[in-house]
């Protein structure tokens, strides 16, 4: 226990959460069970029971429940997971920095092509110089597949385009999502209005056409892919508008906004996601890495190229 004394001199005790109890706890969580989570932390159930009966006199509170043979989170265990999820993950990725020298071993990453055209390079350089002898496995598909890929173990983490009703994340960035259009046509005048955009389980393509259809805009779908690479080239050759992060605007787009006549865009959430199970240190080191890149990319608009005469 620590005691913090302010200028009053008063004595405020301030308990400490144990990591190991919570690296315990969140096993217990993703497996749903004592036994099974015994196994991926590598302890004795009888040492299981011991650490959860601590943390919940720790905290003061009950976290789990009985629902016949599995363990079920109280609403104050639901709520501990959160933090305990990211204090976990802080202290592994603040160990990594350290030692991640000595790291070696594959990890497995997971990235739409529109993130690994901008993204990729800064994040393999910096994570290549700390570990020189780390192999790097990187599948780009789109954000659905790449959950999927996550839940199944095939990745070991994978940078996404973040939904709520996909599930939690954690989020790494945000970015505005643009209206662009080729800065040497005008495309964007014709009507109905050419879209170059995802599938139809894409979320940029529901955001741009709820928009338009708010607007009262008529459009339709022109060309449809998940590259980025097949979007952009459509836009470039002056043949569609599409929407794309802040980030992945290239030279040679043109920004279009309200005085266009195209309504705003929602911004853009990247999150982050993890494999469940046992520690991963390589697979943390990458994490760290990826987020300290990043946080350190500014913005990447472009100025507005001139209208097509």
């Amino acid at each position: 226990m620590c005691i913090i004394s302010n200028r009053d001199e008063r004595r405020i005790p301030v308990h400490l959460l144990d990591i190991d109890q919570l690296r315990t706890f969140v096993a217990i969580a993703d497996t749903g069970s004592f036994t099974r989570a015994a196994d991926v932390v590598h302890k004795t159930q009888s040492a299981v029971s011991m650490q959860m009966k601590r943390l919940e006199d720790r905290i003061g509170r009950p976290v789990f429940e009985r629902d016949g043979r599995l363990s079920k989170l109280t609403e104050e265990g639901e709520r501990l997971l959160d933090y305990a999820r990211r204090i976990v993950r802080l202290n592994a990725e603040c160990m990594a920095s350290f030692n991640d020298n000595e790291l070696v071993g594959r990890v497995r990453l997971g990235l739409p092509d529109d993130y690994a055209d901008r993204y990729l390079p800064e994040i393999l350089a910096r994570f290549s110089r700390s570990n020189p002898k780390a192999e790097v496995t990187v599948m780009c598909e789109p954000t659905h597949n790449l959950i999927e890929r996550v839940q199944h173990g095939d990745l070991d983490l994978a940078i996404i385009t973040h939904v709520d009703r996909r599930g939690p994340s954690e989020i790494v960035r945000i970015e505005q999502l643009l209206w662009v259009t080729s800065g040497r046509h005008a495309v964007h005048e014709e009507k109905p209005i050419p879209l170059a955009l995802g599938r139809p389980n894409c979320d940029w393509r529901h955001s741009a056409t709820e928009a338009l259809e708010g607007a009262d805009r008529a459009f339709r779908i022109a060309y449809v892919s998940w590259h980025s690479t097949a979007v952009g080239a459509a836009v470039l050759a002056g043949l569609a508008v599409s929407v794309l992060p802040e980030s992945a605007v290239r030279p040679g787009m043109r920004i279009l906004g309200p005085s266009d006549g195209f309504p705003a865009l929602p911004s853009c959430k990247i999150g982050l996601i993890r494999a469940r199970g046992g520690e991963n240190p390589l697979a943390d080191a990458l994490g760290f890495h990826i987020k300290q890149s990043l946080d350190n990319l500014g913005s990447t608009r472009p100025l507005l190229a001139p209208a097509a005469e």
